[in-house]
């Protein structure tokens, strides 16, 4: 169990819209042993490590970077409880057109370091990470591809950087808008709820049938213990269901801009078998988003879309082409 520097101080703090996250110092955290991340199948890719995001000094944060560095960037945002293993199928799509593919992991996931303590991880928290990790990078126009919480801590950047998002790809997700959720979610967040100790792998097993063995063992593999959950116990309870809630209020924000704002070209895959964030939720969002098409709906497809990335990303970057092509 690791602990890192002092973070610094309220004037560090980086802002997430009318919140602030504003650490004192270093939570103590764990990091995953690099040998659990041997021989992972279809990822061959060197990891790469952010440790200075400003207000995150002495945390962290992984994240693949393939393909020509001068390439438009794909922005590949995980969710709950995968990490950027989920873009394989997609990663190697992009990158032979001649994109850029960046892939980070949030804290608490993958290789990223691991606070152990269940309270750090707030939304504020998350979203504000993920500010700096961009601003890091100095990512200045990029396509936003987003799928569960990548979405819904995604398709809130605009408050941020309103020109910065050039093209959107989602995927079964939503903006947490402070409504009463599906009966779907509460089943699932009173699950994670009083099973802290869940089986993430035996979950994927459920979740995406055909998964290999291999495949398995790299989703479990940034967990090897309960220590290391904190992250993926968090999440569900931290989604904003209620209008007072951390996140809502920049969620509403966020999808009145999309509504009004958004110009620019979408492409929506929905992987029709969720029975959280399926297609009823997908047209809720459609709604929202100024412009959306009918989306691709992957009949034989569930909440982990980017299983069928292969799939998706080449439907996705025909569709930019002939818009492309259209304007």
């Amino acid at each position: 169990m690791g602990t890192g520097a002092l973070l610094g101080h309220a004037e560090t703090a980086a802002t997430v819209g009318p919140a602030v996250w504003s650490p004192l110092m270093t939570p103590e955290f764990v990091r995953t042993p690099d040998e659990r991340f041997a021989s992972l199948p279809r990822w061959p890719y060197e990891p790469r490590h952010a440790s200075d995001l400003a207000g995150f000094e002495g945390l962290r944060m992984h994240y693949v970077d393939e393909g020509p560095p001068d390439g438009h960037v794909m922005l590949c945002l995980h969710g709950q409880p995968t990490w950027g293993f989920l873009y394989r199928k997609m990663i190697p799509v992009f990158v032979e057109a001649g994109l850029r593919v960046v892939a980070p992991d949030f804290f608490g996931f993958g290789r990223s370091d691991k606070p152990v303590d269940d309270a750090v991880y707030t939304w504020d928290f998350h979203r504000a990470s993920l500010v700096a990790f961009i601003e890091r990078l100095e990512l200045r126009r990029f396509t936003l591809v987003c799928q569960d919480w990548g979405g819904l801590l995604g398709l809130t950047l605009p408050l941020d950087m309103p020109d910065a998002i050039e093209r959107l790809l989602v995927m079964n997700t939503a903006l947490a808008v402070g409504e009463p959720p599906s009966p779907g979610f509460l089943r699932w967040r009173e699950y994670v709820a009083t099973q802290p100790d869940f089986d993430v792998g035996a979950l994927m097993r459920r979740a995406v049938p055909g998964l290999s063995d291999a495949e398995i063992a790299a989703y479990q593999a940034p967990f090897p213990d309960r220590v290391h959950r904190a992250g993926v116990r968090r999440f569900p309870l931290i989604v904003p269901i209620e209008p007072g809630m951390p996140g809502a209020e920049p969620s509403r924000r966020a999808a009145a801009w999309w509504k009004r704002e958004w110009r620019k070209p979408t492409f929506m895959a929905v992987g029709a078998t969720d029975p959280v964030l399926g297609l009823p939720a997908m047209q809720r969002l459609r709604a929202h988003i100024q412009g959306c098409p009918a989306p691709l709906v992957l009949k034989d497809v569930g909440h982990f879309v980017q299983e069928a990335g292969d799939r998706v990303a080449r439907a996705a970057l025909q569709h930019f082409a002939e818009e492309a092509n259209r304007g």
